[in-house]
């Protein structure tokens, strides 16, 4: 179930709420209102500020007048215009349009971030200092360090920043005030390959092509489909496997 739909169902979780709280007086009393006065009045502004900010997800698919009219037969005890058949099929045929206009952005997404990114690498790898693998991946050595390189196998502990090309850092472990331990076999093949081209007390710029991060499934809201990836890295220590 998608965001959307599961927002759609949110709001009208809350449609519902709202109906069986209501009362005539309720209704008269909003009717009539011109200020946010009484705690009913409060009260009633603030549902209607959150089942607002529900409907922002759904928001092209929902008409507010025909929401309202919805409302109000519900709280009157009036025989509602749809039936539950006709309101659950709505309900369905307008999540699955929500799913495939999200796919179809999503697809057009794809394409574009992977052009982006393979525009991006093109550039960079010309850069003096960048070095490219056969695999694609670019790095840049901005601190060499000294000492045994780690193999897939080993725990290393790093910090790191990473960022997108247009430079917005999704991620960082300098944010968060400590260093990170991990598998090195257990990440990303961009990680995995760069990480072991390093020594302890190194620092390299890591330029991770969509391939070897995340491809078209992106990870998280920050992360979308095809994206590459820059993460500067600090090899602090190798821990061998046992």
């Amino acid at each position: 179930m998608n965001k959307s739909f599961r927002a759609l169902l949110v709001t009208l979780a809350a449609a519902a709420l709202i109906s069986a709280c209501a009362t005539k007086e309720d209704k008269a009393a909003a009717g009539a209102a011109t200020g946010l006065e009484t705690d009913a009045q409060k009260f009633g502004y603030a549902i209607g500020i959150d089942l607002g900010k529900s409907l922002q997800p759904v928001k092209e698919d929902v008409d507010l007048a025909a929401l309202k009219a919805g409302l109000d037969d519900a709280a009157a005890g009036a025989t509602p215009k749809l039936d539950d058949q006709a309101r659950e099929q709505i309900k369905t045929t307008v999540a699955r349009k929500m799913q495939e206009r999200q796919l179809k952005q999503r697809e057009e997404q794809a394409v574009k971030n992977k052009e982006e990114g393979e525009k991006f690498l093109a550039e960079n790898g010309k850069r003096e200092g960048v070095k490219t693998t056969a695999s694609g991946l670019q790095y840049e050595v901005l601190t060499e360090g000294k000492g045994d390189h780690p193999k897939a196998s080993d725990n290393v502990t790093v910090n790191y920043k990473g960022t997108l090309i247009n430079g917005e850092t999704f991620d960082s472990s300098y944010d968060r005030g400590q260093p990170v331990t991990f598998p090195l076999g257990n990440v990303i093949p961009g990680w995995t390959e760069g990480v072991q081209l390093m020594t302890p007390g190194s620092k390299y710029k890591l330029y991770i092509p969509s391939a070897l991060a995340y491809g078209e499934r992106g990870a998280g809201v920050k992360i979308g489909p095809n994206q590459t990836l820059i993460f500067e890295v600090e090899l602090i220590s190798v821990e061998k496997a046992k």
